[in-house]
């Protein structure tokens, strides 16, 4: 069996899978989850006048939110904001940071990982993980 040689464009995304896991982390330790994220474009649905130099900072927590759901596109869930109830929807390439509000611990993502440029399969890739002996 030879090793199939993969290019970025054939690989899913991993954001959606850790921000799944470090939710749960926090969660199950009892903090409160925090997210960052930005909302220059016009998909992200965000109280946009609570955003900050182009970003916002929401709990995500399970008492601030209804219905999150941490999809493979899009983080989305219904929270208040002033009151009033609204619809929030981010897609999965505008989640900048995940953290738990109380210590800071979580994981940020880079704005551009989502768009990494093809790799020529003929040349060796010096960003990869390899064995060192």
């Amino acid at each position: 069996m030879t090793r199939q040689q993969y290019t970025p464009s054939h690989v899913t995304s991993n954001r959606p899978y850790l921000i799944r896991a470090i939710y749960e982390w926090i969660v199950d330790n009892g903090m409160t989850p925090y997210m960052l994220a930005d909302v220059s474009s016009e998909r992200v649905q965000v109280p946009r006048e609570l955003a900050d130099e182009g970003n916002i900072v929401l709990n995500i927590g399970p008492a601030a939110t209804q219905s999150l759901e941490l999809g493979k596109e899009a983080v989305s869930f219904k929270a208040r904001f002033g009151g009033e109830a609204m619809g929030v929807f981010i897609p999965m390439a505008h989640v900048l940071a995940i953290y738990a509000v109380e210590n800071g611990r979580g994981m940020a993502f880079l704005e551009d990982e989502e768009q990494s440029p093809e790799t020529d399969p003929s040349k060796p890739d010096r960003t990869r993980l390899r064995v060192v002996k």
